[in-house]
């Protein structure tokens, strides 16, 4: 059966209308899906963004606790340093406090007579050699030569022995020694300092720990004690 020309024309008009029908759901399904791989690589963007950014600020977060404990750590140095210091300008004043004591007792001629008795005494008593050579600061000359009368027969009494003690009229202390003498073998090998400044630093030496208790109290940083 022969189709007229009309009929021709319709399935044509079907024809098209299906394939447009086609192609418009084809075009709808590759939207869609380009929208749904859009909305996929979006949110992954944005995740991988997020995350970026999460790890930067916590990169910076941690770079901020760090600085604050370095911060922490040398402001709790400089307030050591300050304190130590401090206490060390605290000790050095009890020391010269010490010594304008000491240069007081040496003003007094009486009773710096009797302690250079004493310690002229003591240091041959240190030596135990049977000549010695003393030096003393010049303006002690006379009260030295003194001394050393008054300790040779203190020295045989107690040791049983005889020494010669020869007074240095060319070589003297310094002034800082504040007072007080230095005793040498006769060869010079062995030395006793009985000066003021010697005695007051190696007391100081002892008694540094009990001043340190006494100014400061306990170190707490410490573990042992003798």
């Amino acid at each position: 059966m022969a189709l007229n020309d009309a009929d021709v024309q319709k399935q044509i008009k079907h024809m098209m209308a299906f394939i447009e029908q086609e192609a418009n759901e084809k075009v709808e399904e590759i939207d869609a899906k380009a929208e749904e791989e859009f909305n996929i690589e979006k949110g992954r963007f944005v995740q991988t963004q997020r995350l970026k950014i999460m790890e930067y600020y916590e990169k910076k977060e941690k770079q901020i606790e760090q600085q604050k404990k370095i911060q922490m750590s040398t402001m709790r140095n400089q307030a050591r340093l300050k304190v130590l210091r401090a206490r060390d300008d605290l000790i050095s004043e009890l020391l010269n406090n010490a010594k304008q004591r000491l240069s007081k007792i040496v003003a007094h001629a009486e009773a710096y007579q009797e302690l250079l008795n004493k310690l002229v005494l003591q240091s041959l008593l240190w030596l135990l050699e049977p000549v010695v050579v003393v030096r003393c600061r010049p303006q002690d000359l006379l009260m030295v030569k003194a001394a050393v009368q008054e300790a040779i027969p203190e020295y045989w009494t107690i040791s049983q022995k005889q020494v010669q003690v020869q007074v240095d009229e060319e070589t003297h202390l310094t002034p800082d020694v504040i007072g007080g003498v230095d005793i040498y073998s006769y060869d010079q090998r062995i030395k006793v300092s009985n000066t003021l400044k010697s005695r007051l630093a190696l007391l100081a030496q002892q008694k540094m720990p009990n001043i340190r208790m006494a100014l400061f109290g306990a170190n707490l940083n410490r573990k042992f004690f003798v």
